[in-house]
């Protein structure tokens, strides 16, 4: 048996490097850092930390201001349509109204009408009647039984407004007291004067105070 000595002594084991079971370092290489694992997770780093951006939202209040313009454009525009609508169909009406009295009545406005009024008269022989409105003076001339050298002139009112001279005039014979000798009705203007039949002529009405 070989005799130790003091040369072959075993080293202690606290002197030795440790190296751990299973490691593939080799002597004097730096320790290798350990694989993250992909379960972990990461930590943001503040530098490279990206701001928030808020979520985009749609302006309500412009929207509304502008649904609210647009109804009241429409508004304006559907009241100035409206009103010019009016004024040309006023137009026109006028228009259509005085084109039919030119060919219906001429000018000055002229009716001419028969009628039986117990003046001499008979229906083989009926009295003759023109109502004429001269630049707005009404005028009714009488032709008994046709008879144009004994004719009679009655005056009407006068009217007045920028067409006087173009309202037609017209005449009605209305027995109201079953005489046989009806009245003289002037229409004009929606109005009414009544000449009273009597003692072989038309008398106008009194003159109001």
């Amino acid at each position: 048996m070989p005799v130790l000595t003091s040369s072959d002594h075993l080293t202690a084991k606290s002197t030795l490097r440790h190296r751990p079971i299973g490691s593939n370092a080799l002597p004097g290489e730096p320790p290798r850092v350990r694989r993250a694992s992909r379960t972990q997770t990461p930590q943001p780093d503040a530098k490279t930390t990206t701001p928030e951006i808020p979520a985009w939202r749609p302006a309500t209040r412009l929207r509304s201001h502008r649904r609210q313009r647009i109804p009241m454009i429409g508004i304006g525009i559907g009241m100035v349509t409206a009103v010019l609508v009016v004024f040309l169909g006023q137009l026109v009406i006028g228009w259509m109204g005085t084109t039919w009295n030119d060919l219906h009545y001429g000018y000055p406005r002229t009716f001419q009408v028969d009628a039986v009024v117990g003046q001499g008269d008979s229906a083989a022989h009926p009295s003759h009647f023109i109502a004429l409105n001269l630049h707005g003076q009404i005028e009714i001339i009488e032709l008994p039984a046709g008879d144009a050298s004994h004719a009679k002139i009655y005056l009407g009112p006068h009217l007045y407004g920028p067409d006087a001279g173009l309202m037609p005039v017209t005449l009605q014979f209305v027995d109201s007291r079953h005489t046989r000798q009806p009245d003289m009705v002037v229409l004009f203007q929606g109005q009414q004067v009544v000449f009273r039949n009597a003692q072989g002529s038309f008398h106008a009405p009194p003159a109001s105070p």
